[in-house]
């Protein structure tokens, strides 16, 4: 064969093996969607296609009964008119801020408590827990019992120590906490769970070096525990943020539907669907709203804190820091 021929063969080789690459990797991404499927099928049916019916519902009067009108966005000027729609909106801010305060420095602070023990950690982290894996509805329960004015554990404990008893979840001045108690215990364990697999990863030598330089332990917390989960924190503040903008059970189990004082966004919804209204087409324009609100906080909150507390930028800086001091 001459160096001619040879050539030829290599040129006309070249696109039959672009082709076999092509083909090969079609097959690859073809099994890999095929693996995929279910899951995308599982997200359409249950997440993706309820969004867009509601958003459709939200332009309807709708009551399952009769046939949809179409009332385009009547739906939202009545929601804006009635007088509890600021009140919920009120009570559910109230409860988010009454509950980042609690909740969301307790669950840190256990992490770390929990986190310094020698002894008995594992057993600690169970009783954490244990609250997160009871039923949402059997723990209000429990909290209805505990508040009970007559017959309740709470009352009981103040008669016995000669103090005035109180109402609890019936009082104006104490529903709202006590709604706010009855989240935070059933909730804190899966955020103090992963604050202690977030301070498992904090580097030792750091502790060490603090403890060299004299730190005291509210110092080693304040300027190496809270930076080295700065990023962790922030998501958790995210992520609670949204849950307790959406909390539902303890005010319609613990205070009912009709409380002006803990009527919460999602409870006007539910008077909306089933109570007063029986229009879907309300509640589900009440639900848009709401997701509206909530994913525009979201945007903003991760655009604001995202560049900044990014894991991988905040290691790769560190490094190019080391870098930079290095001899």
């Amino acid at each position: 064969m001459t160096s001619g021929e040879h050539v030829t063969t290599q040129v006309r080789a070249m696109p039959s093996a672009a082709r076999a690459r092509r083909t090969r990797r079609a097959s690859d991404n073809a099994l890999a969607y095929g693996f995929m499927a279910p899951a995308i099928a599982c997200f359409a049916l249950f997440s993706w296609y309820p969004l867009v019916r509601g958003v459709i519902l939200s332009f309807q009067q709708v009551n399952f009964v009769t046939d949809p009108t179409w009332v385009g966005g009547d739906n939202f000027a009545a929601i804006f008119h009635d007088p509890l729609f600021w009140t919920a909106w009120k009570n559910t801010l109230e409860f988010t801020g009454i509950a980042l305060l609690f909740g969301y420095a307790a669950p840190f602070f256990l992490a770390v408590v929990v986190n310094e023990m020698r002894h008995f950690k594992g057993y600690f982290r169970v009783a954490v827990y244990l609250p997160v894996m009871l039923p949402p509805l059997v723990v209000v329960l429990l909290w209805q019992y505990l508040y009970d004015p007559s017959n309740g554990l709470f009352n009981a404990l103040l008669r016995g120590v000669h103090l005035p008893e109180s109402q609890w979840t019936q009082s104006p001045r104490t529903a709202m906490l006590s709604l706010v108690l009855v989240s935070t215990w059933a909730n804190m364990g899966t955020a103090t769970i992963m604050y202690l697999a977030a301070l498992q990863n904090i580097p030792g030598e750091l502790y060490e070096a603090a403890e060299l330089e004299g730190a005291s332990a509210w110092q080693r917390l304040r300027h190496v525990t809270i930076p080295q989960m700065r990023f962790i924190l922030l998501v958790l503040l995210m992520l609670q943020i949204v849950a307790t903008m959406q909390v539902f059970i303890e005010p319609f189990q613990l205070t009912g539907t009709t409380n002006p004082d803990t009527i919460t966004v999602m409870v006007l919804i539910y008077r909306y669907a089933f109570t007063v209204n029986h229009d879907f087409g309300m509640a589900a324009a009440m639900s848009v709203l709401l997701f509206v609100v909530l994913g525009a906080f979201s945007a903003v909150y991760l655009r604001l804190t995202h560049d900044k507390d990014e894991p991988g930028k905040i290691e790769s800086s560190g490094k190019a820091e080391r870098g930079r001091t290095a001899p």
